[in-house]
């Protein structure tokens, strides 16, 4: 007992120590950041607040892009839409800065981190707001899809980014016993990233923190459908990076629309790409062209499977949160719930019930609402269409909610709560993404029905299985083809920023967050060196040397067996036969140099 003493006191001061300093604030330092051009005080002159109307059918390419508020269509300004040869010019300031920034220390790229994380804390309601006005959610939703998301992602860098960065050492193998094997991460160069515009905030951030933070540079395409937002969250990057010492222009955002991202596409080192199956197919034939590695992250179709033995009240709040955050404009958000039949009544009337009680209010009008617009101009008409479709195929609607708080002058951009029964497979509903705040539901009667019903989808996102049993939600799960699963929960897989992110089929391929998506924004490279070096060097084996010997190829088989064979005792023999070899060879050598030595002689 006396031994084990000063290691129990020595553990315990450490550990008081820890603590104590966790008291101490860390010294990072502010920054100020201009906002005042975004922030709606209600001074806006006539000129710049008039209605924006785009045309039916889609807003026409040109060298603007126009911006404005999804919720009021109040026009918000507008951003050049960029030319290649002004896409290839960002891409090379980047290269630049970033031969300066690859160069960086850990500890000055997590003082970048801290100020940032410092700024975001300090104006969350800034950024929710700037984020509420470009894409019409919730000051709610943006908080729990902006601001939550960002600061885990930079909470989980900086206390492991450096560790898996720096080099990892790998077994060497039977053979290699003598050489050290590692692996080794390196900069790409610069990052081109192509997002969505859903959450304008997190979805630029996600790149920029894993890219810069392994040393690279970054050029960000942000959607034509949230330029505005973009471009403001741009410069408190610029200002955090500019805190810490960092080279003018290592993070761009740049605007424009097909042209724009399909040059950004031939400039850079890597892509990463957040959109629509469609997109992400012409995104990889542009990429072929310079072999340039893509992550594509392309939506889903995420099921959400109930069983019967849950508590049903409780699953069904986590239900409509699932569907309905950000008005359902979430790429992985629940698309097909699937019920056990012994509950399914009750388990309907429950989200019933939480659907009627849903307020729908415009953006800037109050704190507490429930659902703000949809973003993208014309979607409200494809979600109407996939509900007829699904209503003409035998469904029904069992509820809908309204809009009794959004007044006269409300414009063509809500689309209702709407809950769908008697759905089936036939339907849009259940096989398109919708993108839209649609909660259709669909019986099921035993686990393998369930899984046949959730695989039964081109997409493979992610899914979120409830059982009171979780080793049978455990066994749901892993039938499940695709690339994110949470247990009793939803989506809680992206809030763990130490997990790979990503799915399968025309949800994509590679993976961003994690350990995966760091070290996919490096040049991943294998070193092998001399472990005892130079007292133990590789030696090519006499019989392997050229000339071989007549007898180098049983030499070789003898070698194989020694290291690799299964039985020890041949393994043993195998040796013997190497060692022969090896006499054989050096006797064979010492007979040729003496006979040279007599000729010569």
């Amino acid at each position: 007992m006396a031994f084990w003493w000063p290691l129990i006191v020595l553990g315990v001061t450490y550990l008081i120590c820890r603590c104590l300093l966790m008291l101490i604030p860390p010294n990072v330092p502010s920054i100020d950041v201009d906002a005042s051009d975004v922030m709606d005080d209600g001074s806006q002159t006539k000129e710049n607040s008039y209605i924006y109307i785009p045309r039916k059918g889609g807003v026409p390419q040109s060298d603007k892009v126009r911006c404005y508020e999804p919720a009021t269509m109040k026009y918000l300004g507008h951003f050049p839409a960029l030319t290649p040869d002004e896409v290839k010019e960002h891409v090379e300031q980047a290269r630049k800065a970033q031969k300066i920034w690859g160069k960086s220390t850990f500890r000055q790229r997590r003082q970048f981190l801290r100020i940032l994380l410092k700024y975001i804390i300090e104006h969350q309601e800034l950024i929710c707001e700037v984020s509420s006005r470009d894409t019409g959610k919730t000051m709610i939703d943006a908080s729990l899809g902006e601001i939550m998301t960002t600061c885990e992602k930079i909470t989980w860098l900086l206390a492991k980014g450096e560790r898996w960065l720096k080099p990892e050492y790998r077994c060497t193998g039977r053979s290699m016993l003598h050489k050290r094997a590692r692996v080794e991460f390196y900069p790409l160069g610069v990052i081109g990233a192509i997002v969505s515009w859903n959450y304008p905030f997190h979805n630029i951030l996600n790149p920029i923190l894993a890219a810069v933070f392994s040393g690279n540079g970054v050029v960000i395409k942000v959607s034509e459908h949230a330029s505005w937002s973009g471009c403001f969250y741009l410069r408190i990057i610029r200002t955090a990076l500019a805190a810490v010492g960092a080279p003018d222009n290592l993070v761009h955002v740049i605007t424009g629309f097909a042209e724009t991202g399909q040059a950004l596409v031939s400039s850079v080192d890597k892509v990463i790409f957040v959109g629509s199956p469609g997109v992400g197919k012409m995104i990889m034939r542009n990429a072929a062209e310079t072999l340039v590695p893509v992550t594509l992250e392309l939506g889903g179709k995420d099921a959400f499977i109930v069983c019967e033995d849950v508590d049903v009240s409780h699953v069904a709040n986590i239900a409509v949160r699932a569907a309905l955050q950000s008005s359902g404009q979430n790429c992985a958000g629940a698309e097909r719930f699937y019920v056990h039949k012994d509950i399914y009544s009750a388990f309907l009337a429950q989200i019933v019930k939480i659907v009627k009680s849903i307020s729908v209010v415009r953006p800037a009008t109050g704190w507490k609402y429930d659902m703000g617009a949809i973003c993208m101009q014309g979607h409200a008409e494809k979600l109407q269409s996939l509900v007829n479709d699904a209503l003409d195929k035998g469904a029904k609607i069992a509820v809908r909610g309204s809009f009794g708080n959004l007044g006269e002058d409300a414009v063509d951009q809500f689309f209702p709560p709407t809950v769908l029964t008697e759905v089936n497979h036939t339907m849009r509903i259940m096989q398109e993404e919708a993108f839209g705040p649609i909660l259709p539901i669909m019986k099921f009667s035993s686990d393998e029905e369930a899984v046949n019903l959730a695989n039964d989808s081109n997409y493979g996102l992610g899914c979120a299985v409830f059982s009171g049993n979780q080793r049978r939600a455990r066994e749901i799960a892993s039938q499940l083809h695709c690339g994110v699963a949470a247990i009793n929960d939803f989506a809680s897989t992206y809030m763990c920023q130490s997990l790979p992110f990503g799915g399968v089929k025309h949800s994509g391929f590679g993976r961003f967050a994690g350990v995966e998506g760091l070290r996919a924004c490096c040049l991943v490279k294998s070193v092998v060196e001399d472990r005892w070096w130079p007292f133990v060097k590789t030696i090519i084996p006499p019989p392997l040397r050229y000339p071989v010997a007549d007898n180098a190829f049983q030499f070789q088989e003898s070698l194989v067996e020694a290291l690799y064979g299964l039985n020890i005792w041949d393994r043993l023999h195998a040796v013997i036969n190497v060692v022969k070899f090896l006499s054989d060879s050096n006797s064979a050598n010492a007979r040729n140099m003496r006979r040279h030595r007599y000729r010569t002689s």
